[in-house]
């Protein structure tokens, strides 16, 4: 088994009117249902909408690692 693995890294953006851990999650779930060896994620930015006073979403910038494919 080799422990030596290669990344790449993509930036997504996450919604969620409920909260930011949602908005993450939301974004992962979404990400990993077209992609595949999704290995971790980094918070880049968070931000929101406001509405009447009140946040009405939260948007999520993530960075996902993806562990490339071993060569065969």
């Amino acid at each position: 088994m080799q422990n030596d693995h290669v990344y790449k890294q993509i930036e997504i953006v996450g919604s969620s009117t409920i909260s930011s851990d949602d908005a993450i999650s939301q974004a992962i779930a979404r990400a990993s249902s077209t992609l595949r060896n999704l290995e971790w994620f980094e918070v880049m930015q968070t931000r929101g909408h406001v509405k009447d006073g009140k946040v009405a979403y939260w948007q999520v910038a993530i960075k996902i690692g993806l562990r490339l494919d071993d060569a065969q």
